[in-house]
């Protein structure tokens, strides 16, 4: 097992920021809820208290116990995590004046201390925070100051406890991931040998010790998720792995047949099957994003216990979950916070019989295509763009129909190919086609059309958690537009989505 980093999650929305740059220093870590229980050993080299849009002084504020981790590893509070230590060790944290929200300058430090080794006075630091830290205990020292808060950072003296008002981990914050260094190398000794090489190595090592000489099942996409899961569980125990790749009917054009044409070269022991009817049955009527993301789940629940019962005694499913699905599906205000559910996370039903077994859980989707680049997998798999479970299922907004089908597969394979054909697909993190639930007037051939319309959308990011819309030419949508017009049958208007994540989600649905 990796040494680990553990970050504890009030709820800020930056937390998988620090994740993130964490892991670029080639430490593993992981985030958890606040409140779940976890364990002390040798592996945990010290943990990090996120940031919260609560207060401290709220009644209900979320709350551990700092002294018990204190006692154990080094400790780094972040924002709300900073302003929990300074109160709970006898410090005063009150509404600041003025809200301080964007840019400041640290314009005193302490140099010598460990966590602002190598800082620079007048760094820029991005503050997000209602309150401030007005008091702080005699043995807390200040480490680094802006204009408007005197308490920017503080050590606590003869300790390993550190705390800072500021965002290290966004890339306004121009020193931030020096901080986390320091953080993470001088204060909790980490070796930083959390590499795509180890990954793979201490995976398939696990992987045999969990599986032994069972049979899995495990559903193939297409895509660099469950294709790197694939390969790593082929290595680890080879024939007893059973791929299946199921044509549910949601798929961009022609993508069944080529996808099982790039596996027969992999190695895997694959087979496809044709459920196209089952799907289109059960998605019949639906119109709701949630109901048809659950249909289309229970679909795949249904097709897998069928195939698994025809492998003699298969006792496993691999799926390729990544760590932004596990993160959204998880909330530390429950279950009701979730934004959408994941088909692909979690459990199964218990008639199913089968154990999940999810090699890629702890890894973000650009560490994914790392281990995929490692393992030798094919580019045209690793640099594929994410692709949702669901399908095209989520990109017909309301009811799916075959009509509905055949339209947006065409529509979007025209827009793929554009972007390829233009040097622009490997410039973007995710695109596709979107079909709207309205007609528009308009004239073609000197004749009055009412029609459908398609949504483009394309984003760029790094791994899905935040997405900037991607500023593809005018002239090329232009020729994109016009081509899904004049080409596919029932579109008579083209738009292009200009959305963030956040506030928007990558996909509509």
């Amino acid at each position: 097992m990796s040494e680990k980093i553990l970050i504890l999650d009030f709820g800020s929305q930056y937390t998988q920021l620090i994740a993130r740059v964490i892991r670029e220093h080639h430490v593993f870590c992981e985030i958890i809820p606040y409140n779940k229980s976890f364990e002390f050993n040798e592996h945990l080299k010290g943990i990090i208290l996120s940031g919260s849009p609560a207060s401290v002084n709220d009644l209900n504020a979320p709350q551990i116990n700092i002294e018990s981790i204190a006692n154990n590893v080094p400790i780094l509070g972040i924002c709300y995590g900073a302003q929990l230590i300074a109160q709970q060790s006898g410090g005063q944290v009150m509404p600041s004046k003025i809200r301080e929200y964007g840019r400041a300058n640290i314009h005193e430090l302490q140099s010598s201390n460990k966590l602002m080794k190598g800082i620079p006075l007048q760094s820029q630091v991005w503050m997000s925070h209602g309150d401030t830290i007005s008091e702080i205990p005699a043995n807390f020292e200040i480490i680094a100051s802006t204009d408007a808060v005197k308490i920017a950072a503080f050590h606590v003296s003869e300790t390993n406890i550190y705390g800072i008002q500021f965002h290290p981990e966004v890339t306004h914050s121009t020193d931030g991931k020096q901080l986390l260094q320091n953080f993470l190398v001088d204060i909790c000794a980490c070796s930083q040998d959390w590499t795509p090489d180890a990954f793979i190595e201490t995976t398939i090592a696990a992987l045999q010790a969990q599986l032994g000489n069972d049979q899995v099942v495990l559903g193939l996409s297409g895509g660099v998720d469950s294709s790197v899961a694939a390969i790593l569980l082929h290595k680890a125990i080879g024939k007893n792995l059973h791929c299946i790749f199921v044509d549910n009917g949601l798929l961009r054009k022609n993508e069944y047949q080529e996808v099982l044409a790039s596996y027969e070269h992999m190695g895997l022991n694959v087979k496809g099957v044709d459920a196209k009817e089952l799907f289109y049955a059960e998605l019949k009527g639906l119109s709701d994003p949630e109901q048809k993301r659950k249909a289309i789940g229970k679909v795949f629940i249904d097709v897998f216990d069928t195939e698994s019962h025809l492998i003699e005694n298969v006792k496993w499913l691999g799926q390729g979950t990544i760590y932004p699905d596990v993160i959204e599906s998880v909330s530390v205000k429950g279950p009701s916070a979730t934004i959408k559910s994941h088909h692909n996370v979690g459990g199964l039903p218990d008639f199913m019989k089968l154990k999940v077994v999810e090699p890629l859980n702890t890894l973000f989707k650009d560490e994914v295509r790392r281990v995929g680049r490692a393992l030798a997998i094919d580019d045209k798999i690793l640099n594929r763009h994410p692709f949702p479970g669901p399908g095209l299922g989520i990109r017909i907004l309301g009811e799916v129909t075959k009509e509905k089908i055949d339209i947006l597969q065409q529509a979007d394979y025209i827009y793929i190919n554009h972007l390829k054909n233009a040097g622009w697909y490997d410039k973007i993190w995710q695109a596709g086609a979107i079909f709207l639930p309205v007609q528009s007037v308009g004239v073609m051939g000197d004749e009055r059309t009412y029609e459908h319309v398609v949504a483009l959308r394309a984003v760029e990011s790094v791994d899905g958690m935040t997405a900037d819309w991607s500023p593809i030419p005018y002239d090329l949508l232009a020729k994109i537009s016009n081509d899904i017009i004049n080409q596919v049958k029932g579109v008579n208007r083209v738009v292009y989505d200009i959305s963030s994540k956040p506030p928007a989600t990558i996909e509509w649905e």
